[in-house]
C-alpha cells in the first residue's frame, strides 16, 4: 500500500533499524503524550493487574489458571485437564490462530499495539524506566555516544539493576503459571539446594527477558516475530490500520498557523518518526515494522491542534477509507472466516460442554479366553484405569446396562479414585449365555458417582465360536 505511486520504494527492501552495512540502527523514541497513550496506559493497568494477579487467585483452593507442562497438568477458569484432553486443546489453537487471522483482516495489528507483552512490558514499564533514568530521547542519544565518565557509568548500572529487578518479576509469574504460586512460596522458603532444577530455570528466564527489553527490543518485532510479515497475507485494502492520510497530507511543506495553505495538511515535522518505537515514517504506508501503537496518531494530532487543523491526518482508516474516501464495510472474506470462527467455537463449546469428570478406559485382557460358569453365566477378565479430572475424590460404580450380569473387581471392594489422580485395576464381567450374540458381543458399562451417571463405555466380550442366533 504506497502512498504515491511514483514514490521511492526502496525503504521496502531493509528494515529500519538495520543499515545497508547490516549494522544496528539503535531507535531512541520520543515519549508518546496523547488521548491513544493514556487509554494505552489504563488498558496496561488492567493488563499487569490480571498478569500478575492471576496466579494468586485460587477457586476451592487450586489455582484458577495453571498451565503445568511439567505434570502435564493444566487448569484452565477453574477447569483441570490432562494430556486425554489435548485434542481440545489443539482444537482451541485452531480457533486461536483462526481468530488471529480474523481479527488480523478486520483490525490489522491492533493486538501488537495493545495487548502484545513484548509491547506493553517494553513500551509502558522498561521504556518509562528508560525515560526516568536516562532521560528523554535526546538525553539518550547524547548518553550513548558520551564517554563512560562516572555519570553514564551510574545510570547505566542503575537501569541495568532496575531492568533487571523487573525481569526477575516477570519469570517469578512466568514461572507460578507453570509450577503455582504455593510450590513458588515452597521453593522461596525452603534451602535452595533442594530446588536448584527450578532456580535455574528462573534465573534463565530472567536472563532472557533482561535481554530481550534491554538489547533486542523491537528486533523481537520486527525481526523475530512472524507476525508483521503475515500482514501481506491477510490484509486487504478494507483492513482497519494506522494509516497517513496521504491524500489529505501530499503536499508536504512547512507552514504558520492560520496561513492560507495551497499545498497537503502535512507541515513535514516528522513528529511521527520521532516518536515511532521501530523507527519507521508511517507516511510510507503499511510497513511489516508497524505494530500500530497509535504514538504517530498522538504526535500528528498535537502538531494538527498547533496549526490550527483538523485531526486525523493519521488515524486508524482502511485503504479504501483515504483512496476511495468510503465508509468501511463488512466484506466477503470477513464474513467467511466469521462463519469459520463460529463454527469453530461451536464445536469447541461443545468438547468442553461434554467432557465428563472421570475418564474412562476399560480393555478386555488380551490373551485370556472367557470362561464358563454354573447358572449358563461366562465370563471374560478386564482391565480398567479411571482417571478423576476434578479436586474432588469420586467413588464410581460401573453398573450393566444391555446385558445380564454382574462385574466383579478383583482385589477391590469399591472404586474410589482420589482428586486429580487415576486408579487402575482388573475385574471380571459376568454375561448370561443367552445375551452372547457372537463370537464378539458389544457391551455397554455405565460409569455413575453416586445416582449421576457420569459417562457409558462400549467394550467387546469374547464368546466361543459358533455362538449367535
Amino acid at each position: 500500500m504506497s502512498v504515491l505511486k511514483d514514490k521511492n520504494e526502496s525503504f521496502r527492501d531493509k528494515v529500519a533499524t538495520v543499515d545497508q552495512k547490516g549494522k544496528r540502527i539503535w531507535v531512541f523514541p520520543q515519549k508518546p503524550a496523547g488521548r491513544f497513550y493514556n487509554r494505552r496506559t489504563l488498558v496496561t493497568i488492567f493488563y499487569l493487574i490480571l498478569f500478575f494477579g492471576l496466579p494468586f487467585i485460587k477457586v476451592d483452593g487450586h489455582p484458577v489458571f495453571l498451565i503445568n507442562i511439567l505434570e502435564r497438568k493444566f487448569i484452565l477458569f477453574g477447569q483441570i485437564f490432562w494430556p486425554q484432553d489435548f485434542f481440545i486443546f489443539a482444537l482451541g489453537m485452531v480457533v486461536f490462530i483462526v481468530f488471529i487471522a480474523l481479527f488480523t483482516v478486520v483490525f490489522g495489528r491492533v493486538f501488537c499495539g495493545w495487548a502484545c507483552p513484548q509491547t506493553v512490558f517494553m513500551e509502558m514499564i522498561f521504556r518509562k524506566i528508560e525515560y526516568w533514568i536516562d532521560g528523554n530521547a535526546a538525553e539518550q542519544r547524547m548518553l550513548e555516544k558520551s564517554a563512560w565518565n562516572g555519570k553514564k557509568i551510574r545510570k547505566r548500572i542503575t537501569k541495568w539493576f532496575a531492568f533487571w529487578v523487573v525481569s526477575f518479576l516477570i519469570a517469578n509469574t512466568f514461572l507460578a503459571y507453570i509450577i503455582g504460586v504455593d510450590e513458588l512460596e515452597k521453593m522461596v522458603r525452603e534451602p535452595l539446594s533442594q530446588h536448584m532444577g527450578t532456580f535455574t530455570a528462573l534465573a534463565l528466564f530472567t536472563t532472557v527477558f533482561f535481554f530481550v527489553y534491554l538489547w533486542m527490543r523491537e528486533q523481537i518485532c520486527t525481526v523475530i516475530c512472524p507476525y508483521g510479515r503475515m500482514q501481506g497475507v491477510l490484509l486487504d485494502r478494507d483492513s482497519i490500520i494506522v494509516a497517513y492520510d496521504y491524500k489529505r497530507g501530499e503536499e508536504r511543506g512547512k507552514f504558520h498557523k492560520n496561513e492560507e495553505r495551497a499545498i497537503g495538511d502535512c507541515v513535514d515535522c516528522a513528529q511521527c518518526v520521532k516518536v515511532c518505537p521501530t523507527g519507521i515514517d508511517i507516511r510510507n504506508g503499511t510497513q511489516l515494522e508497524c505494530i500500530n501503537c497509535t504514538a504517530c496518531i498522538d504526535a500528528c494530532d498535537h502538531m494538527m491542534d498547533a496549526v490550527g487543523m483538523p485531526r486525523g491526518l493519521i488515524r486508524y482508516a482502511s485503504e479504501n477509507n483515504i483512496s476511495k474516501k468510503r465508509a468501511w464495510h463488512f466484506t466477503w472474506r470477513m464474513k467467511a472466516y466469521s462463519v469459520v470462527m463460529v463454527l469453530l467455537l461451536g464445536i469447541l463449546v461443545w468438547l468442553l460442554a461434554s467432557r465428563t469428570d472421570v475418564g474412562v478406559t476399560i480393555l478386555r485382557t488380551p490373551g485370556q479366553l472367557y470362561q464358563e460358569h454354573p447358572g449358563g453365566q461366562m465370563s471374560n477378565l478386564y482391565s480398567y484405569k479411571l482417571l478423576n479430572k476434578t479436586f474432588f475424590d469420586k467413588d464410581v460404580m460401573l453398573v450393566p446396562e444391555n446385558f445380564k450380569g454382574s462385574i466383579k473387581l478383583v482385589g477391590e471392594n469399591s472404586i474410589v479414585i482420589p482428586k486429580d489422580g487415576t486408579v487402575t485395576g482388573t475385574m471380571f464381567v459376568y454375561v448370561d449365555a443367552s445375551d452372547v450374540t457372537g463370537r464378539k458381543t458389544q457391551l455397554k458399562i455405565g460409569v455413575y458417582a453416586g445416582k449421576k451417571k457420569i459417562t457409558t463405555i462400549s467394550t467387546s466380550f469374547l464368546g466361543p465360536f459358533g455362538t449367535g442366533k
